[in-house]
């Protein structure tokens, strides 16, 4: 896979060009892109090398910027996921065509809308065959991970160090013995747990049945992934509240008239910068996020509270705005991860310089008093992420949040000062505006310095 600024062009082996090149002729891809389901696809002649064999083929795709992988993900986000796996699973097997493939690591979220992005993971189907062989890998990368994420607690985030999801025997053991009996959970779990122990083989490497006609094997198919689809349904359901997904209707340091002025202020940054693209760092619900990209801007929303960015990712589906929603935390972000640490990306990596302006709205004294992040390193930290504008909100050691972190260590910050801010960001920012709230909170508008490149940035000499 190689990525240019607006495409990614993916070689297809030669073994499969013939394959690709009918599925990408069928009725069903053209079906697919049509719907907004599968990333579209194109051949690219430019990208064939004349030196090579003539039957070398590359394919070329929209970039969907930033990628996100499935630890970054909500539950919601996860259904989402495997119900479009699961819908164009039943689609192809309705067109003569079989998912061979069924990961969330081949869905990516395009704002708030998940696509299908890996287009050799469909194959022609034998009509007389009842056997679905992505069956056991969607059940270990799908199912599973969200049975241990509502059941035992396991965070999502945890699938980070498990590429091929969770094996059932894991959860037959971690669940209470009531739990892997009841009829949801029975078959992927207890019986499968059950056979592997007993074959030393996972269930999807059985012996193919015997062909089967072809309408009935059709109907057993599209009975099995219903039953996921209702699995799916039953362990994701909608998420719990959290402290900070409560954050905006709780929050008593503001009074209604310091909202109205910090709003308005923002919304006034909007309409004089005019950013096509945005990163909102702590969105928490997504106010700002939803502001910004009601003024044309495409966003990405950060936070590091699953309940608060489900709850944004939510909004931002249901009034179909283009922002892109991730469970991250900035100041501790998603490594890099798979072979060599090249398979995924770094969140750094897939942020760095991407945006026009970054919104940093009641996150400094997160970084100083919880991440014990020094001013410096944080302005550096923010001219590597925005190449123009960046909006914060400094919050002064007076202000009641700041007390409660404080905890003792006043010699350390408690004396912390807006000159200090201003100080520390003066290598890389110049300040354009200013607006203080009536609770003594500070928004500042920053102009990134022409010619300027952090550390972060430039990277090592």
């Amino acid at each position: 896979m190689l990525l240019t600024q607006h495409h990614a062009l993916r070689h297809v082996h030669p073994a499969a060009v013939e394959d690709t090149l009918a599925f990408l002729a069928s009725p069903l891809c053209a079906s697919l892109e049509l719907s907004g389901d599968l990333i579209p696809s194109k051949v690219d002649d430019s990208a064939a090398d004349p030196q090579k064999i003539s039957n070398e083929l590359w394919l070329k795709h929209p970039r969907i910027d930033p990628i996100s992988y499935p630890w970054e993900w909500t539950v919601a986000q996860w259904r989402a996921a495997a119900e479009l796996t699961l819908r164009i699973a039943k689609q192809a097997i309705d067109a003569g065509w079989v998912l061979k493939d069924a990961t969330p690591l081949n869905v990516l979220f395009a704002g708030p809308r998940p696509i299908f992005v890996d287009v050799l993971s469909f194959e022609r189907r034998n009509p007389k065959s009842s056997v679905w062989l992505a069956y056991g890998q969607f059940v270990r990368t799908f199912l599973l991970p969200l049975v241990a994420a509502k059941f035992l607690k396991w965070p999502l985030q945890a699938t980070l160090f498990s590429r091929d999801g969770y094996e059932p025997a894991m959860l037959y053991k971690a669940l209470p013995r009531w739990r892997c009996l009841t009829p949801d959970l029975f078959d992927v779990i207890t019986l499968a747990a059950l056979f592997e122990r007993s074959s030393g083989k996972r269930q999807e490497a059985r012996r193919p049945f015997k062909d089967t006609d072809p309408e009935l094997a059709k109907h057993i198919l599209h009975k099995r992934i219903d039953r996921l689809g209702k699995q799916i349904r039953h362990v994701a359901e909608a998420g719990s509240e959290s402290q900070w997904s409560e954050y905006t209707r709780s929050a008593n340091h503001y009074q209604a008239a310091d909202i109205s002025s910090k709003q308005e202020f923002v919304r006034s940054v909007l309409e004089r910068c005019s950013p096509a693209h945005v990163l909102d760092i702590g969105a928490n619900t997504g106010t700002y996020s939803l502001l910004a990209s009601k003024s044309g801007a495409e966003v990405v929303a950060i936070d590091s509270d699953e309940a608060a960015i489900e709850m944004l990712w939510r909004a931002a589906t249901q009034q179909k705005q283009q922002i892109t929603a991730l469970v991250a935390n900035i100041a501790r972000p998603t490594p890099a991860a798979g072979w060599k640490n090249r398979e995924q990306l770094s969140l750094l990596e897939r942020l760095t310089g991407k945006f026009d302006l970054v919104l940093m709205l009641a996150v400094i004294h997160h970084l100083i008093l919880r991440e014990q992040l020094p001013l410096t390193h944080i302005g550096e930290l923010c001219a590597s992420l925005t190449h123009r504008w960046l909006v914060l909100e400094w919050v002064p050691p007076s202000d009641p949040m700041y007390q409660e972190w404080l905890r003792g260590r006043d010699e350390l910050y408690g004396s912390l000062s807006e000159s200090d801010l201003l100080n520390a960001f003066s290598p890389f920012f110049r300040v354009l505006d200013r607006t203080e709230l009536g609770n003594q909170r500070v928004v500042l508008l920053f102009e990134r310095k022409a010619g300027e490149a952090s550390p972060l940035e430039a990277g090592p000499a």
